[in-house]
Order: C-alpha cells, then sequence, then structure tokens
C-alpha cells in the first residue's frame, strides 16, 4: 500500500476541535501524522493549499440496489460515486432483493463491499421481508455484521413489533432507523399536499402522514426506553416534535437530507420525476424549520437517502417511483443550504462525526492512529451539476442544473487515493 502525504491544507478535525493549516501522512491505511509540517516523504504527494482536509463524510442512509437491482446501481457503482462525493463510510438500507433480512444477504453486501471505494455496512429488516408481519432473527443478523436495524422504504407496521425491535436493538447494541409514515394517509399520492399539487390536479401526501409516524416512533422509544433515529426528517412540525422529545428525555436521534434543506415542492411544477422523494419536497415553511432544526442540534446527521432510479423509471411523472440520488452532491448542497449559519466544523460534525458516532463505527475523525478516510474540498469553489457526469449509474438528481457551493478534489479511503477530481 502507498504513502500518501497531504501537504499545506487546512486541516478541520471536529473530533478534537482542530481548525490548522498542516500536513497529515497516511501509512498503511492509518493516519500516521497530523501537524503544522511533515518532514518525510511519501509515495504520493498532494499539494492541498487551499483545500480542506476533513474526515470522510459518512452517509448513513443509502440505497445501493444491490442485490437485485443492480440495472439501477450496485455496490461498485455506489463506491464511484461516494468517492466522487466525499463519502468513506457509508450504511446500506435493507429494501433490497432478496431483503436484507437473512445471514447470506447481509453477508454478499459486506464482502462485495471490500471490494468497493467506500467503507459499505449495513442495516438488517425489522419484519421478514418488509412486509411487517413477523420479526427478523435480529440476533443473528448482528451476529453476521449488520450494525443496524431499519424496514426503510416503509414503516414499521405494528406497534408491537416496533416496540419489540426497539427493544433488541437495545440489547444487540445497534441503531434502529425508523422511516417514519402513517401509510393510512398516503392516499395515492405522489409528492406533498399543498397548493402545488392542487395546481397540477395530482394526489398529494400530507404532511400528517411523516408527523403521524413520527410521534408514534416518538412514544415508542419512551415506552421501551430505548433509542430511535428518525430518518429523512422533513416537516417543521416533526422536527419539533424531535425538539420536545429530547428536551424530555427521550432517546430520539434524527437525520434529515440535504435537499429538505434546499428546494422546496414549486420544483415539481416542472413535472419532473426526479424532484419526487419519499418524503417529499415540502413548502418554504418547512425548509427554513428543517434549517434550524440542523443549526440547533435537534437533527444530529445530514444523510441523503440515495436512492437511484433508471432514466426510464423515472421517464413518467405520475407513475415513476419516488426517489433521488445524492451521495455526490451532498457535501456541496449542504454547503450552499447553510451558507452563513453553520460553519465548516459544524457541517463536518453533521455529515462524519455524528453519524459515526451514532452508528458506533471507525470513522469521523483524523486522529493520529485512526483510519485514513479523508476528504480534500475546496469549499468555495462553484459548479454546475450535470447528470451525466454524475460517477454512479443513475441520474436522477433534484439537483441537476444548480450551481452549488463547494467541490471534493481528492478522497483517500481505507489510505488509498480513491478519487481525484479531473479539473
Amino acid at each position: 500500500m502507498k504513502s500518501i502525504l497531504i501537504k499545506r491544507a487546512r486541516v478541520i478535525n471536529p473530533a478534537e476541535n482542530e481548525d490548522f493549516i498542516g500536513d497529515i501522512f497516511v501509512e498503511n491505511g492509518r493516519i500516521a501524522y497530523k501537524g503544522e509540517r511533515f518532514g518525510g516523504s511519501a509515495d504520493i504527494v498532494i499539494d492541498a493549499e487551499n483545500l480542506i482536509a476533513a474526515p470522510g463524510l459518512v452517509d448513513m442512509h443509502v440505497h445501493l440496489r444491490d442485490p437485485g437491482f443492480t440495472d439501477k446501481e450496485d455496490i461498485i457503482s455506489a463506491g464511484k460515486a461516494a468517492a466522487a462525493g466525499g463519502v468513506t463510510s457509508l450504511l446500506a438500507m435493507p429494501n433490497t432483493s432478496p431483503a436484507a433480512d437473512n445471514v447470506e444477504t447481509i453477508k454478499y453486501i459486506l464482502e462485495k463491499g471490500e471490494l468497493s471505494n467506500a467503507r459499505c455496512y449495513t442495516a438488517a429488516c425489522i419484519t421478514k421481508n418488509l412486509a411487517g408481519e413477523e420479526l427478523t432473527d435480529i440476533a443473528a443478523l448482528v451476529e453476521a455484521g449488520a450494525i443496524a436495524l431499519s424496514d426503510d422504504g416503509r414503516p414499521v407496521l405494528e406497534g408491537r413489533h416496533l416496540l419489540e425491535a426497539i427493544e433488541a436493538a437495545e440489547g444487540n447494541r445497534v441503531l434502529l432507523c425508523a422511516h417514519c409514515e402513517d401509510l393510512s394517509l398516503v392516499k395515492a399520492g405522489i409528492m406533498h399536499e399543498g397548493d402545488i399539487s392542487r395546481k397540477l390536479g395530482v394526489k398529494g401526501i400530507s404532511r400528517e402522514a411523516e408527523n403521524v409516524g413520527t410521534m408514534r416512533e416518538i412514544s415508542a422509544a419512551a415506552k421501551a426506553g430505548g433509542r430511535i433515529h428518525i430518518c429523512h426528517v422533513s416537516t417543521k412540525e416533526a422536527a419539533d416534535m424531535i425538539r420536545k422529545a429530547k428536551a424530555s428525555g427521550i432517546k430520539v436521534t434524527a437525520e434529515t437530507a440535504p435537499h429538505y434543506m434546499l428546494l422546496t415542492d414549486k420544483e415539481l411544477l416542472k413535472r419532473d420525476a426526479d424532484y419526487r422523494m419519499n418524503p417529499p419536497l415540502r413548502e418554504e415553511a418547512d425548509r427554513l424549520a428543517i434549517i434550524e432544526a440542523v443549526c440547533d442540534g435537534t437533527i444530529d446527521a445530514i444523510a441523503t437517502d440515495h436512492a437511484p432510479h433508471t432514466p426510464a423509471e423515472k421517464g413518467d411523472f405520475l407513475t415513476a417511483p419516488n426517489g433521488a440520488i445524492g451521495m455526490e452532491t451532498s457535501l456541496a448542497a449542504t454547503i450552499t443550504a447553510l451558507d452563513g449559519r453553520l460553519s465548516l466544523m459544524e457541517i463536518t460534525e453533521k455529515m462524519s462525526m455524528n453519524p459515526a458516532r451514532l452508528l458506533g463505527i471507525p470513522a469521523g475523525t483524523l486522529n493520529v492512529g485512526e483510519n485514513a478516510d479523508i476528504a480534500l474540498v475546496n469549499s468555495s469553489e462553484r459548479w454546475m451539476v450535470g447528470a451525466d457526469k454524475l460517477h454512479g449509474k443513475s441520474r436522477n438528481t433534484p439537483f441537476k442544473g444548480m450551481e452549488l457551493t463547494g467541490r471534493v478534489k481528492y478522497t483517500v479511503c481505507r489510505g488509498k487515493l480513491v478519487y481525484k477530481a479531473c479539473t
């Protein structure tokens, strides 16, 4: 393995509240030196003057589509997209085919992940085949390597199963990631229910679908006395519920995605299915409330809910599946959305250190002796998102044609240089 010397970078390490100009030396997959000036040599030297050196991002909500849907994405192609976005660790959601409700699928994902340009961790299903009828053998799935539990894409249908899953997650020391949605309130909607859906004449998804689901999950965590992590928060009411639950001592954490901080349902006026995801893009008041919740600590982490689909699937606005890709644009979209609100140190906490700590994985830090997972970023570079220039298999980005600020220039994962920007 080649050694790497990163010279003259602005080093940002939230684990130690460090922010200084200096060097990082990587050897045998780990950070061997971090300081003002490294006196030795290296096989690869990167002059990082005017670049930020930050811990590689940890995306705790990714749909790899592998196994079963590899025409959309696979573990290897997702790793390429991750590397281009500075993501060095990711958590795979279990709604694959077969679903990650068995030991064999868990092992397949982890073994193939060893060949990826990002460290691939996986969540296991809470219920068998995500059907909501019977709990999986959670202990066996954790033993096989799963580090989280989720039925993401669907809520856990029965409250008794949710309570049992929270207790099982506590007993096995893994995180339960909750998709909060009351399906009875969705009513075949395809976007946020509001003025825009009515103008388009399409069925909308009531904000109460997410709000009722969020309240149920918080109540279940309070009843069970265990942790619960709320995925992809998009409404102002859900954010306020989480804020109040935290203040009352309930063990709840939360994430949101960059698109909820930067876009609203007005994008759907284009009748373009790339702007359709679940939860859907909401209204301006929700967007501002989500930003506030990120800034005040109510929302702990920023993840992408990276959900690839083929152009053919996304071709019809009314019938297309929900979901948007996001790993390659996540940092830039976040920097753009939070300009003037959070520092780069604070953004790194939300996108690297905090998710690593929530998942209990060795990431999110630039401390000496730790894994050499590093993103080198030009935080002021402006660039236009071209869907045809992205590195994964799918092109369904909601940021296409947008100018974003902040671009990943190099990514180091497992001590190897896995991405270098062309320009």
